[in-house]
C-alpha cells in the first residue's frame, strides 16, 4: 500500500471509531454553558440529568459562574458558548449592535428581586435623599431605575451605596442604610427586622427582570442544531418539573448548589420566580412580524443603561432577539 493509502486507511479507521450520536452521525462539540448561583437555573439541570440534552443531539457542560464580568469576557473569547442571564446585562458588554443574541427565555422574576426600606418609606418618591444600597450596573440598578423612572425620579436624587445585592441586603439588615435593592434571601431577612419592611417587589412588573439564554450572533449562526436541541430540552425540563415537582427540586438543588444545595432552601425560593415554558416564550418573545413583551424589556434596557452613558453602542430590540428557535 502507499503511503498516501495508509494515510487515507488511518483517517477512515479514526472516523469509525467517533462516538456516535443516536442519529448516526459524529458527536457535536460541547456546548459550555455558564449561569450563577439562581433559582431560575434550575432546569438546566434537569436537562442534564434526565437526559435531555443527549436525547437531542447536545452536549452540554454547565458551569457556575458567579461574576457577570467573567462571564461576559470568557464568551466574548469563546471558551463557553452561552450565558444564562438577564436581558439587560448582556447590554453592558456589547462591542457591536449585532454581538449577541437571545434565544429562549428562562425565568421572570415574581417576588424574587424587590426593595426593602425602613417603615417610614412608603413610596418611591420616599428614597429621595435617603441612602439606598443597589449594585450599580446590575439588574438590581436597572430595577431601581425603571421604579424610579415611573416616579418621575432620577437615581441622582438618592444618595446611592454601591455594594452586591447580598451585601446591601446585608447593610440594610444592620441597620447601616436606609433601603436596600436586593433579592431572597435577603428581601425576607429585610422585611423581618423590626424597623424594616418590603417596599416594593418584581411581581408588581412581570417580564422585566427576566434570565434568557445569551448566545454570540456568529455562533448562533454556526450551529443551529445545537441551539435548536438545548431550547427544545430547557422546554422538556420545565415540562418534566411540572409533572414531578418533588424530584426536579431534588435534581434543581443538587445541580445549581451554592446556598440553594438544600432542596428545602430551593423549594421556598421557588415561588419568587416563574418558569417560561413552550407556551409562555411564544407568548413572550412573539414574532419578528408581532414582537412580543421581550422587545419591550430590552428596549426599556437600552434606554435605561444608555442614559447612564454605560452601553459602548445602541443595538435594537431586533438586533438581539432571535424569534425562530422558540417558534420552531
Amino acid at each position: 500500500m502507499t503511503r498516501a493509502g495508509l494515510k487515507l486507511a488511518a483517517l477512515l479507521i479514526g472516523l469509525a471509531t467517533l462516538p456516535l450520536l443516536p442519529s448516526g452521525r459524529a458527536a457535536a462539540e460541547t456546548v459550555k454553558i455558564a449561569h450563577s448561583t439562581w433559582v431560575g437555573y434550575g432546569p438546566l439541570y434537569i436537562a442534564r440529568d434526565k437526559g435531555f440534552f443527549k436525547q437531542n443531539g447536545v452536549d452540554v457542560d454547565l458551569i457556575v459562574m458567579e461574576d457577570p464580568k467573567e462571564r461576559f469576557p470568557t464568551l466574548m473569547a469563546d471558551r463557553i458558548q452561552m450565558i444564562a442571564s438577564t436581558v439587560d446585562t448582556a447590554l453592558l458588554y456589547m462591542k457591536k449592535p449585532t454581538d449577541f443574541q437571545y434565544v429562549v427565555a428562562i425565568d421572570d422574576s415574581n417576588g424574587g428581586d424587590g426593595i426593602v426600606a425602613k417603615k417610614e418609606i412608603t413610596s418611591i418618591a420616599d428614597l429621595k435623599g435617603k441612602r439606598v444600597a443597589v449594585d450599580e450596573g446590575s439588574v438590581s440598578d436597572f430595577y431601581l431605575n425603571v421604579l424610579l423612572s415611573k416616579a418621575g425620579m432620577k437615581e441622582s436624587e438618592l444618595q446611592t451605596v454601591n455594594m452586591t445585592a447580598a451585601d446591601a441586603g446585608g447593610a440594610f439588615v444592620a441597620g447601616r442604610v436606609d433601603a436596600a435593592v436586593t433579592w431572597e434571601p435577603w428581601l425576607s431577612r429585610g422585611k423581618a427586622t423590626k424597623f424594616g419592611h418590603l417596599l416594593v417587589d418584581s411581581s408588581t412588573s412581570p417580564g422585566l427582570i427576566t434570565d434568557v439564554i445569551i448566545v454570540k450572533t456568529d455562533w448562533v449562526k454556526a450551529h443551529q442544531k445545537e441551539v435548536a436541541g438545548i431550547v427544545k430540552s430547557w422546554n422538556e425540563a420545565v415540562a418534566y418539573y411540572e409533572a414531578h415537582p418533588d424530584e426536579s427540586i431534588t435534581i434543581m438543588a443538587k445541580g445549581v448548589g451554592g446556598w440553594l444545595k438544600n432542596p428545602k432552601d430551593f423549594k421556598e425560593t421557588l415561588p419568587g420566580i416563574k418558569f417560561y415554558d413552550a407556551a409562555a416564550n411564544k407568548a413572550f418573545f412573539g414574532t419578528a412580524a408581532a414582537p412580543g413583551p421581550l422587545a419591550n424589556t430590552v428596549q426599556a434596557a437600552i434606554d435605561i443603561w444608555s442614559s447612564h452613558g454605560k452601553m459602548q453602542v445602541k443595538p435594537t430590540a431586533a438586533d438581539l432577539i432571535n424569534y425562530s428557535f422558540v417558534n420552531e
